[in-house]
């Protein structure tokens, strides 16, 4: 597949969204709503749940899968009460000593009028900044799209997994080729020069690890991430936030 055709496969309204791999993945899911501050944005869903025997705080962009729960859900791109909810559920992660699981999928936050006037990018960055130092094992993978800050407010993790037809980039390929030659339709052209693909990140060590899309690929995540829960929970919270604080500083090296 080419670079342009792994991003259609990642936009695909067929799709699993972050429920279905929550439904699939873990049992006894309890969602928790609103970040006590504005609103409940519907676009992001966080609770607590079981992986096997572990208890986990998980976290998901949700796009939906009808025009009615895409529109409910603003087609996946949050506001920042979005990801101040899902602060809120990482605190209390850290607070109880749950791993949390992220799951991406969000061509970018919302760049509404609303959402700037209530601090949509420092809403990003503060989860940046408490993701960096959480005393507990964060893995966030990437189910569809993984779309500029909106992706990277839930993607400060120990680990970032991608699904092999999904996409991790600072912009869509149509917008990089409208800003760069002044034409969208050129848009298969720029995902190549971007380096979107699972296989192009794993390659330049932006990402640790591919999941094969396949029939048994909930039960394959499942076994995968019980395997890294393990590992990590052995590491005290010193060692957790330096793994975490190494992985990124040695990007681009």
């Amino acid at each position: 597949m080419t670079a342009y055709e792994r991003v259609k496969a990642a936009r695909d309204k067929k799709r699993s969204t972050s429920l279905d791999f929550i439904g699939g993945v873990f049992e006894d899911f309890l969602e928790m709503h609103g970040d006590r501050r504005f609103a409940d944005d519907k676009a992001i869903v966080s609770g607590i749940a079981y992986l096997g025997d572990t208890p986990v705080t998980v976290i998901g962009i949700e796009k939906g899968h009808t025009i009615r729960e895409r529109s409910m859900r603003n087609f996946g791109s949050s506001h920042p009460e979005g990801y101040r909810k899902a602060l809120r559920q990482m605190k209390l992660a850290e607070k109880f000593g749950r791993p949390v699981i992220c799951f991406v999928d969000t061509s970018g936050a919302y760049c509404g009028i609303g959402a700037e006037e209530r601090g949509q990018g420092q809403a990003i960055a503060e989860n940046m900044m408490e993701m960096m130092t959480l005393k507990t094992p964060i893995i966030s993978v990437i189910i569809g799209e993984g779309g500029s800050g909106g992706a990277l407010g839930l993607a400060v993790a120990n680990e970032v997994w991608m699904l092999e037809n999904s996409t991790y980039s600072v912009i869509s390929p149509e917008g990089c080729a409208s800003i760069l030659w002044k034409d969208s339709g050129r848009a298969s052209e720029a995902a190549e020069c971007l380096k979107l693909t699972a296989q192009d990140l794993f390659e330049l060590k932006i990402i640790d690890k591919i999941i094969a899309e396949s029939d048994m690929m909930v039960d394959g995540l499942r076994s995968e991430l019980i395997s890294a829960i393990d590992k990590y929970k052995s590491m005290q919270a010193e060692e957790l936030t330096n793994q975490r604080y190494n992985r990124f500083r040695v990007i681009g090296n």
